[in-house]
């Protein structure tokens, strides 16, 4: 007797999601000017209820400059806009490569937790209350 039940599909994992809304951030990203960025609403809650900085305020004006080439604005609209761009890109290719290769995507929870993912997010939390004091 042959099975006729459809094949289990695989529920996408955290780092597949958190991957899918960067890559779609920064895709996002290429289609909204740079010569008009700075001239949007604000659109982040906190800075809109306090009027202070979160620690994300600049990302998104980071990566439209990033994606259109404007190195210098986009390190200057948030310091660790490019390098969490780039971490996008890596994990979007790690995602990738393990569905084509039918493995288990890479580990958020172990990403987050190695040392240097640690320090890392450590100085952007840093930067953000440095900011955050200075914009007081």
């Amino acid at each position: 007797m042959s099975d006729t039940r459809a094949p289990a599909t695989r529920r996408p994992q955290t780092t597949e999601v958190v991957v899918a809304v960067g890559v779609a951030a920064l895709g996002v990203s290429l289609f909204l000017s740079p010569d008009h960025i700075e001239d949007g609403p604000v659109i982040c809650p906190v800075r809109r209820l306090t009027g202070l900085p979160c620690p994300g305020c600049g990302l998104t004006r980071s990566w439209v400059y990033l994606a259109h080439g404007w190195w210098r604005e986009s390190f200057l609209a948030h310091p660790f806009g490019p390098l969490f761009a780039t971490v996008v890109v890596a994990l979007g290719v790690a995602v990738v490569l393990a569905r084509v290769r039918r493995t288990a995507p890479p580990s958020l929870d172990r990403i987050v937790k190695h040392p240097v993912a640690v320090v890392v997010l450590g100085a952007w939390l840093g930067f953000a209350l440095v900011r955050a004091v200075l914009a007081a």
